[in-house]
């Protein structure tokens, strides 16, 4: 008995002696090489930020709680005693404008001709921000990079009419509507389009210079 155990023994070291050895000159694993044929991950343009509350809303019907069509009264009534309404005379070139500000700080404008303080029934025509809180719902507004408004309603064309006191806007190939304009600026540097040399009374270009953004938002 004890020798068959003896015998078995052996048997299974040999069984294991005859198993594939591992070859001690075999070259550890490499990683896979990366493929050749990838594509960089573009970098998207900063996306435009949307309007934090309808408040704050800029569309063809108005900005914020100021409609047009509804009166000074109206609108002082709406917006109630925190709001404050100062005349700015020669606001721009015929223009002068109601500023409607709240904790001292301007919301928007109400324009009109230059000449008398619009009564409390005067309806309002003209409404204009340069402030950034006010946004069209795609989340385009004041100091906005033309570039990023670009991104949101397509190719810009920039322009200016030297009969229109050369103010210069920015249209855009799907702009939100026809009763919204946006004036361009850049800090420093005058206009924000790069227009040919010369000269003429009604100039356009689709070439904007680096830093070129939206100065303010018109309804009318």
């Amino acid at each position: 008995m004890k020798f068959q155990f003896f015998l078995t023994g052996i048997l299974i070291a040999l069984a294991g002696c005859n198993s594939a050895p591992v070859s001690q000159n075999s070259p550890p694993p490499q990683p896979s090489a990366p493929s050749q044929t990838a594509t960089p991950t573009p970098v998207p343009v900063a996306s435009a930020v949307p309007p934090a509350t309808a408040t704050e809303t800029v569309s063809e019907a108005g900005i914020g709680l100021a409609k047009l069509g509804m009166t000074v009264g109206e609108l002082k009534k709406q917006l109630g005693a925190n709001y404050k309404f100062e005349v700015k005379s020669s606001f721009m070139v015929d223009f002068d404008a109601l500023a409607v500000s709240k904790a001292g700080k301007v919301q928007f404008y109400i324009l009109y001709p230059a000449g008398p303080v619009p009564a409390d029934s005067q309806r309002i025509q003209v409404l204009m921000t340069d402030s950034p809180a006010f946004r069209t719902a795609e989340g385009v507004g004041a100091e906005t990079p033309i570039k990023e408004a670009e991104a949101v309603y397509g190719k810009a064309t920039l322009s200016y009419n030297t009969a229109n006191e050369s103010r210069e806007y920015v249209n855009f190939a799907k702009k939100p509507s026809r009763k919204i304009a946006f004036r361009t600026g850049i800090k420093g540097r005058g206009f924000a389009g790069i227009y040919p040399e010369k000269k003429a009374e009604y100039s356009e270009t689709t070439k904007y210079q680096d830093g070129a953004l939206i100065s303010s938002v018109e309804v009318r």
